[in-house]
């Protein structure tokens, strides 16, 4: 029949033994079949998880139930490949966002919720690779791509190189005309980087997806994508500027999930819920006194974990800015064009500009980096400053281990670092070090006489 495989909703009851069944195991055992379809438990990393399978690929499902952490192929994606769009995956602000907002095209940055455990990825790649490139390839293997007609990759770490590679070479997504390209990107910015970069993403981006795919990437086409991008920008700018207010209206969690739906659905159907949201904030009624114990703010590699900064607040923080991939400094400012270049050149100097990754090695690039974490503490009066890192991730940890020393030492900014796995929910050490952090901010606040009121 086709209950399993169908849309008809069913009840399932199972036993599960976990004297039978190692809790450090990956095998998917199984419930229940009939067919191509069928339903199975896997037990991973000391979480169970329940999987269905459709006839060509498993599908997992969260094991506490949260939607996934807002999964990729979510009702706002369906709906736009329902009306034609095509959906790109990017796993990098190095790709610009708007080149794949084109008309007939959509972004998705590539995330994978709920993956506490990359066994499979592993085997291909290392024990010791960055857990979030890991943890994409083993949402690949699961299927959990199969939506997307194109992944755009860059050459910026040698982990998410062989995570990409390994994605195109192993054939993880069949789909007709599907394609994954990598560009080369620059390590500082020049006139000659930016010519570089520019062919790049001409020769590497969008030329190959005209080719692939046929959508229109003239300049009249980018243009038009760089305005509707400029509106999404605006409205999470401005939803950003109410965590300076002492007694902000959005949490630091409300706002993290807020800007990270902004990259992983299509921008015309989500602006009507920006607005939406931003007007909502504003109308809220607030208690007298915050909720918060301390303000601090965030920087570091890819969080794309909302229970990272639920457990954060969840210890007293009000996380007030976020200066990390999938964050909003930089990511969500105005690209402003002028009339005379090409649009291509304008976003990519924009691009080259703002771009605050610690790949750019250059004097002014780390001497920028360090200057914007410290305008924005004093911006959005934060406490203190959290670096973090993915462990692993080579770029961020050599720039965690100075620049933290150099924000206490020479800023002044009480400076906690941390070095975590990609889902941070279960992790008791950092729960600990945050609510000792908090602590320490807030007998700092009451020496200082800056009690929260």
């Amino acid at each position: 029949n086709e209950v399993i495989g169908g849309s008809n909703s069913f009840t399932m009851e199972a036993v599960i033994r976990p004297n039978v069944y190692d809790t450090s195991g990956s095998s998917f055992n199984m419930i229940m079949g009939k067919g191509d379809s069928s339903a199975a438990f896997r037990i991973s990393g000391g979480n169970l998880y329940f999987f269905t399978y459709n006839g060509s690929n498993w599908m997992p499902t969260p094991p506490d139930g949260e939607s996934s952490n807002f999964p990729m192929n979510n009702e706002l994606v369906q709906q736009a490949q329902a009306e034609g769009k095509l959906a790109l995956g990017y796993n990098c602000s190095y790709i610009p966002e708007v080149l794949l907002d084109v008309e007939g095209c959509f972004g998705v940055r590539l995330r994978a919720p709920g993956c506490t455990s990359p066994d499979m990825a592993t085997y291909y790649m290392t024990n010791r690779s960055c857990p979030y490139s890991k943890s994409i390839l083993e949402r690949a293997f699961e299927g959990g791509y199969n939506f997307l007609d194109g992944i755009c990759g860059v050459d910026a770490c040698a982990q998410m190189n062989r995570c990409m590679e390994n994605i195109e070479l192993l054939k993880c997504i069949d789909k007709p005309n599907f394609f994954v390209t990598h560009a080369d990107i620059p390590y500082k910015y020049t006139d000659y980087t930016l010519k570089h970069y520019v062919v790049q993403m001409q020769n590497r981006v969008l030329n190959v997806m005209h080719e692939k795919l046929g959508v229109d990437i003239s300049d009249a086409a980018l243009r038009e994508a760089v305005a509707r991008h400029n509106e999404v920008c605006r409205i999470i700018t401005e939803i950003s500027e109410l965590r300076k207010l002492d007694n902000p209206p959005v949490t630091g969690y409300e706002f993290h999930i807020i800007n990270m739906v902004s990259f992983c659905c299509p921008q015309k159907l989500i602006l009507p819920y920006l607005r939406e949201t931003l007007e909502e904030i504003k109308s809220r009624e607030l208690d007298p006194k915050p909720w918060y114990r301390c303000r601090v703010g965030i920087v570091g590699s890819e969080v794309d974990d909302p229970n990272l900064t639920r457990m954060l607040e969840d210890a007293g923080a009000f996380i007030a800015f976020d200066r990390f991939c999938f964050g909003v400094f930089p990511g969500r400012e105005v690209i402003e064009l002028n009339d005379e270049e090409p649009a291509l050149v304008q976003i990519c100097r924009h691009y080259l500009i703002t771009s605050e990754c610690p790949r750019f090695m250059s004097d002014e690039k780390i001497f920028q980096r360090r200057e914007t974490a410290d305008r924005l503490a004093r911006e959005f009066k934060a406490d203190g400053i959290i670096y973090e890192n993915v462990k692993f991730c080579d770029f961020w940890g050599f720039e965690r281990a100075l620049a933290s020393h150099i924000q206490y030492e020479d800023y002044g900014h009480p400076v906690l670092t941390i070095d975590r796995p990609y889902n941070a929910k279960t992790s008791g050490q950092l729960r600990t070090r945050f609510q000792a952090f908090v602590e320490s901010l807030e007998i700092k606040r009451i020496q200082q006489g800056k009690e929260v009121k």
